[in-house]
């Protein structure tokens, strides 16, 4: 409505190319638009550029005809960019490498796993944003962060070292549970929120979906089923956050063809009673999320202020709660959250804790020799000495490159000695809870004393390869027969047959 000024429509001529590169690759704006915009400027100039006169040229470096033009466009950045690894960033998935895991070895980078095509030009385009000083004039303000619940976690390190991205990714979360947990983790160290972030992701919903648990937290998240395999894919996507956190509706997901998909959640009444299941909780935050009702309710956010005093959750435990409107968030959230006892009527069942390991390290706790469990996160830590679990085994290999088997030579084991530790017995295997544990104190360690040749030999692992809590081991006995349990993350309940358990371990 006012004439623009000389120095903005030179901008503007500059910055023109790309907003028709921009154009064409985006399926919102058309060539109406373009003839409006080249309009404008053409009027702008005639306005304010006489005839008669050759106004003397001046030259704007890129960084200016960036920022110049997104302060008259003010287009909307995340501030993060999250992005899954398997059949996202790269292909094929790491699960599918089992042959690696047989031969102990390492898959190679562009070899035996290679990045999508579009995920060359999209980290060189950003590269190439970057200027002398170290700063991006698109990017200045965006990080970018990987997302994985692979279990392949060694290897997925690896890789990223190969393809020369390590450093190129400000967070990196990579452990397998369920990836509201990466989310939260990246807030809470980025203390950037669910609204600035924007999240690719190959699978949408159902038991293994990311794309729909995410978006409930506030994130918009890309359905990419098939990978980042062309550059419209992340086009798409940076256009519609700007336009998309004008309101930012949660529970919304840009879906592989483009559309933009915000699910409406069913009403939740405060004078009702709900009930559903822990699935997630982080104790260090104190908040966590409660699976209820079918696939088409969501995950509902609960804060340990609405637990009744002296209460203790755990992942599986059966709760009821009702329900309150954030009207600041925009959301609902659990309150008035009561822990509800689990049917044993027949006194047949037993409800225990459980854990998960993969093999080999299972078998060499349930056969004794592996004395030290230790993680870098604080699985343990809220058990007291004394509480008994049941071990699970995971469905998958644990692939160290056979270092624990060094570690066990290194204390005169021979490998018959070593092949018979690390085996389960017959009727006993992956999916199953095969032992009881009873555990001890659980303690920081440092790399001094995780180096030490006896810890080394408990932990069944080198030094730098063991996590920085050890939680000691006190007893353990193979249970009268292996029972299958669907693994979780952490620990978390399950109910039993008593005859499962040894005698002496529930008295």
């Amino acid at each position: 409505t006012r004439p623009l000024m000389t120095g903005n429509v030179a901008i503007w001529m500059l910055f023109l190319p790309i907003l028709r590169a921009s154009c064409r690759s985006s399926s919102v704006f058309h060539s109406k638009s373009l003839l409006k915009l080249n309009t404008k400027l053409s009027r702008g100039l005639r306005q304010q550029t006489p005839a008669s006169s050759s106004p003397a040229r001046k030259r704007y470096t890129r960084q200016q005809v960036y920022s110049s033009a997104a302060a008259l466009s003010k287009p909307r950045f995340p501030s993060l960019i999250v992005f899954d690894l398997d059949n996202t960033l790269w292909t094929p998935e790491l699960y599918q490498l089992r042959r690696f895991q047989r031969g102990n070895t390492i898959p190679v980078a562009h070899r035996d796993v290679k990045l999508f095509p579009a995920i060359h030009s999209i980290l060189q385009s950003i590269r190439d944003d970057v200027d002398k000083k170290g700063k991006s004039s698109l990017f200045a303000n965006t990080k970018f962060a990987v997302a994985s619940r692979t279990s392949s976690i060694e290897w997925a390190h690896d890789l990223l070292q190969q393809f020369q991205l390590y450093d190129f990714f400000d967070y990196i979360e990579i452990f397998p549970a369920d990836k509201k947990q990466h989310f939260a983790n990246l807030k809470s160290k980025s203390g950037i929120e669910y609204h600035d972030m924007l999240f690719f992701d190959d699978a949408r919903d159902g038991k293994y979906g990311n794309c729909e648990p995410v978006s409930d937290l506030g994130v918009l998240a890309v359905h990419c089923p098939n990978g980042i395999y062309e550059q419209n894919i992340w086009n798409r996507a940076l256009h519609v956050y700007s336009d998309w956190y004008k309101e930012k509706p949660a529970a919304t997901i840009i879906e592989w063809d483009g559309t933009v998909n915000t699910r409406q959640r069913k009403a939740l009444y405060p004078s009702a009673r709900y009930s559903g299941t822990i699935q997630m909780i982080n104790r260090e935050k104190k908040f966590g999320f409660i699976r209820y009702g079918d696939r088409s309710t969501k995950d509902l956010f609960f804060h340990f202020s609405s637990l009744p005093v002296g209460v203790f959750l755990e992942i599986g435990d059966e709760v009821s709660f009702s329900v309150t409107h954030d009207n600041r968030k925009g959301k609902d959230a659990a309150s008035e959250v009561a822990l509800k006892k689990m049917n044993d009527v027949d006194g047949d069942t037993v409800d225990m804790k459980v854990f998960s390991m993969n093999l080999p390290f299972a078998a060499l706790l349930a056969n004794g020799y592996k004395t030290l469990e230790t993680r870098n996160g604080t699985m343990f830590t809220p058990y007291k000495e004394g509480t008994k679990m049941l071990l699970h085994v995971g469905q998958r290999i644990y692939p160290d490159g056979d270092r624990h088997v060094d570690v066990m030579r290194s204390g005169g084991l021979d490998d018959d000695e070593i092949l018979e530790l690390k085996s389960l017995p017959h009727g006993y295997g992956k999916g199953m809870a095969v032992a009881i544990v009873e555990i001890g104190k659980t303690y920081a360690t440092t790399l001094e004393e995780r180096c030490d040749p006896e810890f080394q030999r408990r932990v069944a692992a080198f030094g730098e390869d063991s996590g920085v809590r050890a939680t000691e081991i006190r007893r353990v006995e193979y249970l009268e027969k292996g029972v299958r349990i669907s693994g979780r993350g952490g620990v978390f309940k399950a109910s039993v047959d008593k005859s499962i358990i040894p005698s002496g371990w529930l008295d």
